[in-house]
């Protein structure tokens, strides 16, 4: 555990937060990020506090600037270059698609589109076909897949 909360350059998906968190905590940061994605999708509060920690934390290589003041624009600088260089890697990821993400997506949203016309067609043998029932159990196998693919090792 160390002493002050810096944002990581090593250990970072976007700004470095979760990984400066861990670090602080002494934690590992998926757990941190997990928690961040559950605050954004329960009650939306994740991203809002993210972005503030982001603007106020400061970055482990960079020295500690003088005053609070100093320090929040330095990072809000470096968002707005962040944000930027985001925009041109979904830019280029848009030029040049990935074929088994375009499949994916593609199967994606050919099963809910099924999903939802057998729901709206109301037919009387499907009353147990729901998509708010449905919903949660796709999820369910998608995670299930995820974590014995992880535990395989692939």
């Amino acid at each position: 555990m160390q002493n002050r909360i810096l944002r990581t350059r090593t250990d970072r998906m976007v700004g470095g937060v979760c990984g400066g968190l861990a670090k602080y905590l002494g934690v590992d940061a998926t757990l941190v990020r997990l928690v961040f994605v559950i605050l954004a999708f329960g009650s939306g509060v994740g991203i809002p506090i993210y972005i503030v920690l982001w603007i106020v934390i400061p970055p482990e290589d960079r020295p500690v600037a003088g005053t609070m003041e100093e320090t929040i624009q330095a990072n809000a600088q470096e968002i707005a270059s962040r944000a930027q260089e985001m925009g041109h890697e979904l830019r280029a990821a848009a030029r040049n698609p990935n074929p088994a993400a375009a499949m994916f997506f593609g199967l994606a949203l050919v099963g809910v589109g099924i999903v939802l016309t057998l729901e709206n067609l109301r037919i009387p043998w499907l009353w147990w076909f729901k998509f708010d029932v449905l919903w949660p159990v796709l999820l369910i196998l998608v995670g299930v897949a995820l974590v014995v693919s992880r535990l395989k090792g692939e």
